[in-house]
């Protein structure tokens, strides 16, 4: 359970770092209450979490090797795609993502008013839930928990999503300012690329013969 809460935690937690999600939450807690947010955020992250790792579930009911396969190249592609991302990636690229979060918090349906509490959390429950769909966490848990305990994955996960929506409801602009995007990407997929390589290092996991 251990190994599935470390790598949840780890792979969420440093991939969420100025991804599409959390500027979402940075730039609705800048114009709602962060109580609110922080609570919409986390709840569409948890509901999200569960769905993936019961999506990791039924996967591993799959012939065993081909899952142990997929999970390999599924991570050192992320990892390289992060990579050649952070290679890539200049002032303009970084400001194009926060352009993008603005975007879709604009074109949300819902007309949120100050004050209305039920329509700040849906609407960050909503934009949290929509932007995390096929996003690469999502199948990163969906791998994780096809091939680690599923609690420990999915309490790591969710832990690491908590601390990332804290972040960016409490200090996102600041955060954002000081740290690094380039670096966080870079460290990202290093992180995918170590986890595929510890895996092929490996072999299937115990539970998964």
């Amino acid at each position: 359970m251990f190994a599935g809460f470390t790598s949840g935690f780890l792979l969420v937690g440093l991939s969420e770092l100025g991804d599409k999600t959390f500027l979402i939450a940075m730039l609705l807690a800048m114009r709602h209450s962060r109580r609110l947010v922080f609570l919409g955020v986390v709840v569409a992250l948890a509901i999200m979490t569960i769905l993936s790792v019961l999506m990791g579930q039924a996967i591993s009911q799959l012939p065993k090797y081909p899952i142990h396969l997929a999970e390999i190249t599924l991570f050192i592609g992320f990892g390289l795609k992060l990579l050649y991302d952070a290679w890539k990636m200049s002032p303009q690229s970084i400001g194009s993502e926060v352009a993008e979060a603005e975007a879709a918090i604009q074109q949300s349906t819902l007309k949120v008013k100050s004050g209305t509490a039920w329509r700040v959390f849906l609407e960050a429950f909503t934009l949290t839930f929509m932007a995390e769909w096929g996003d690469r966490t999502q199948f990163a848990t969906i791998a994780l928990a096809a091939s680690y305990n599923p609690w420990g994955v999915m309490i790591g996960a969710i832990a690491g999503h908590t601390l990332c929506a804290a972040i960016a409801v409490i200090g996102g602009r600041l955060v954002a300012g000081r740290i690094s995007e380039q670096t966080i990407t870079a460290l990202g997929g290093g992180l995918f690329i170590a986890f595929g390589i510890a895996a092929a290092l490996e072999g299937v996991p115990k539970g998964l013969t």
